[in-house]
């Protein structure tokens, strides 16, 4: 993880919704009609928690818990939000990072195995997520708290380990620029659901 100096934070709201209507596009085009004859189960089973969890130690300390709940619009959409807490440390700095974040997700396959012989429950999926944090950063002449915005977008593979349960590998990519270089492209995250 990088800090650079850069300006005040830029709204990113046009890239969303852009990124948004994208999405959402496809699943309309890739399939709308197959959806709508999808069985919703009912609300509570529609609710899902998760997150994850990040340790890196050494000459770079990178603590991360970033719990979320969602829940699922129809058979192939989910939507999330939570909160989100770093500690970062390195030889000439330090911070408590915290935010939050709201993302939308796509399965696009919903069991691989339909399309490929290759046995298992793994789907694929698309992601696309906004995140607002609050951090120190070198502001001319000295630290001071600033708001990063960062839009990040990718594709995920998504393994059930039970009837409600699944492991998630994601490989996000920056959208925007928000003049601090948060994430390495792409970003690679596991995180879990249930």
């Amino acid at each position: 993880m990088k800090f650079l100096s850069g300006s005040n934070f830029r709204s990113s709201r046009s890239k969303i919704i852009l990124m948004l209507f994208l999405v959402l596009s496809f699943a309309s085009a890739r399939g709308l009609a197959q959806m709508t004859r999808e069985k919703a189960p009912a609300i509570s089973e529609r609710i899902f928690f998760g997150g994850n969890f990040g340790l890196q130690f050494g000459t770079v300390t990178n603590i991360q818990i970033a719990p979320i709940v969602g829940f699922w619009l129809r058979p192939r959409i989910a939507v999330a939000v939570g909160p989100e807490y770093q500690y970062y440390k390195d030889p000439y700095y330090k911070t408590n990072i915290y935010g939050g974040k709201a993302y939308v997700e796509y399965v696009v396959i919903k069991n691989i195995s339909s399309v490929l012989p290759i046995g298992g429950n793994t789907g694929i999926f698309l992601h696309l997520e906004d995140e607002i944090l609050n951090m120190e950063a070198y502001q001319i002449n000295s630290y001071e708290r600033v708001n990063v915005n960062t839009v990040l977008g990718g594709v995920g593979i998504s393994q059930q380990i039970g009837r409600r349960s699944a492991v998630n590998l994601m490989f996000l990519w920056v959208l925007d620029d928000s003049g601090y270089n948060l994430y390495n492209n792409p970003e690679i995250r596991i995180s879990f659901a249930f």
